[in-house]
């Protein structure tokens, strides 16, 4: 049955829960309290950090040496890139909504065979083009380029089925302190950058160019998490121990839920299988249809909250990572150090504080923590919007404080789903997570794209009104018209003072529509402060409870 009553006065982080691993009986206080648990949540941990190095270093390889090597223009890599991105979000929403069927160890296998599967065919596309010249370099380099978009593509896959099934076992796992072990697991994700630059760094230190090696240091964390997960139980998901069913299940995503998760489906393979708007309209249609028929549920409203929330979060986060990185290169770069190791540092800040998440969850709770991240990531974008032309620590400084805000936004907002919609089971904590992140490749980047090139415009409209005319173009993007400099016409500018004034425009633009960025973690912060106002009249924030 259902203990329906979501709140109280007095918190339940320290109370006892039951649940069932491999057909046994136990009782819990929120630690790992045997040696079978222990190995299970560092299993799905060593799985996290092998999506995170595989992420970076083929995003890393997209740019350099695959580039290089296959003879790829600025859009075949953008192709390379995506073909990594897309199925990780598109996977994380359709293996959630029967992993629960096929079980959760049957997902890890896939997984683990996925970044088996991906080191083959990236093996396979370097000896296509090894050892060959003229007309037979050209046809190996075309057929290596299909391995490595082809292997990209299952590589992404089974990065999303990691998180499908993670994140559940998780939750399950560590029912009355969900949030605490959901940032422990997501501490992973940076591990695993940290690994990835630090290999990177060091393997173009030694000048070595052979990326092989780079590619099967992969199967190393790979291995590790197969070996430590393959002989355990997995344990049922807290949905199936309380008996809830299918339809429950659905009915907490509910007509809204599918909407927006699987349009952002729908949208994402459209943009890389060039559909028409009519087929993915149609197809997000029936999917509603179906889901409203079947269902009868508009979903939980708490839960619609939260994914409109997780939008702009995701974008916060992730759709600024790669631009306040490139923004800090030159300067490191001016100071003699590789620009990889500004990924470093903020992805082992991340590591630790997300270990630590535990005290300040249990004092702020999950509501409070995403308010008080919410609002030092906004005063983080902010300071770095002031920091044009400062040099390297001042901006390293603003970027330190951007990344503490952002560290416990992911795990946190997983944790308050699953405690605040447990009967969704993996389809609602997965459907967040996969919302997020296809939310900010279809939405979120874009946008952030779009602030950065009117901000520039704008700029150089103010400083020199007649370059303006000549160097800029309209464009359209998804959300409406705007001005942006096009790269052809401002390469055949030959006056040094107008190329240095659209040098500083592009910089000035760009810091400056990070306090435009800002906007993002202040709306989400007026939403978790709406929350938290709402959990205080019934009483005080607790999850809910199944039995």
């Amino acid at each position: 049955m259902i203990e329906t009553t979501a709140f109280c006065a007095q918190p339940v982080f320290k109370h006892q829960y039951h649940s069932h691993v491999g057909g046994r009986r136990r009782a819990s206080n929120g630690h790992m309290s045997n040696r079978h648990d222990k190995i299970l949540f560092w299993g799905c941990f060593m799985a996290m950090i092998t999506t995170s190095y595989a992420f970076i270093s083929r995003m890393i390889l997209c740019g350099g040496q695959f580039a290089a090597d296959f003879g790829l223009d600025k859009v075949s890599v953008g192709e390379l890139q995506g073909a990594g991105l897309w199925p990780f979000g598109v996977s994380i929403i359709l293996f959630s909504l029967f992993i629960d069927r096929i079980g959760y160890k049957v997902a890890m296998i896939y997984s683990f065979a996925s970044y088996l599967v991906y080191t083959a065919l990236a093996f396979a596309a370097w000896h296509c083009i090894h050892g060959l010249s003229g007309d037979a370099l050209v046809a190996g380099q075309k057929h290596g380029f299909q391995l490595l978009y082809w292997g990209s593509i299952i590589l992404g896959l089974g990065n999303g089925t990691v998180e499908a099934y993670a994140n559940p076992v998780v939750a399950t796992m560590f029912q009355t302190d969900k949030t605490k072990w959901l940032n422990r697991l997501h501490a992973g994700w940076p591990g695993g950058l940290v690994l990835g630059g630090i290999c990177t760094i060091f393997i173009e230190s030694q000048k070595i160019t052979d990326w092989r090696l780079t590619v099967g240091l992969i199967l190393i964390p790979a291995f590790l998490f197969f070996f430590l997960l393959i002989g355990l139980k997995f344990p049922k998901s807290e949905r199936e121990q309380a008996g809830v069913s299918y339809l429950d299940m659905l009915k907490e995503l509910g007509a809204f839920g599918a909407l927006v998760g699987f349009g952002l489906v729908f949208a994402q393979l459209g943009q890389v299988f060039d559909w028409s708007n009519g087929l993915v309209w149609g197809l997000t249609g029936a999917v509603v249809v179906v889901f409203g028929v079947v269902t009868r549920s508009f979903g939980r409203p708490l839960l619609a909250l939260l994914i409109i929330i997780m939008m702009p979060q995701a974008t916060t986060e992730l759709g600024t990572d790669g631009w306040i990185t490139s923004l800090m290169q030159t300067p490191m770069q001016a100071a003699g150090y590789n620009a990889a190791w500004v990924l470093v540092y903020t992805s082992a800040i991340m590591v630790v504080l997300r270990f630590c998440a535990g005290p300040l969850v249990h004092k702020l709770s999950p509501p409070g923590l995403l308010a008080t991240c919410s609002a030092i990531a906004a005063l983080g974008l902010f300071a770095l919007s002031k920091t044009a032309g400062t040099g390297m620590f001042p901006i390293f400084a603003a970027a330190t404080l951007y990344g503490i805000g952002k560290t416990f936004f992911w795990p946190t907002i997983l944790g308050l789903t699953s405690e605040q919609c447990p009967k969704g089971g993996a389809l609602t904590l997965n459907a967040v997570g996969g919302i997020g992140m296809l939310a900010v490749g279809i939405l979120g980047a874009p946008f952030i794209g779009y602030l950065q090139e009117t901000s520039t415009t704008a700029q150089l409209a103010a400083s020199a009104p007649a370059l303006y005319q000549t160097v800029t173009v309209q464009k359209d993007y998804l959300l409406g018209s705007y001005r942006a400099v096009d790269p052809a016409k401002s390469a055949q500018v030959a006056d040094a003072n107008d190329q240095q004034a659209i040098s500083a425009a592009t910089t000035t633009g760009q810091f400056s529509a990070l306090a435009k960025i800002a906007l993002l973690p202040l709306f989400t912060l007026g939403c978790y402060l709406a929350l938290l106002f709402y959990f205080k009249s019934k009483g005080g924030y607790r999850p809910v409870v199944m039995k």
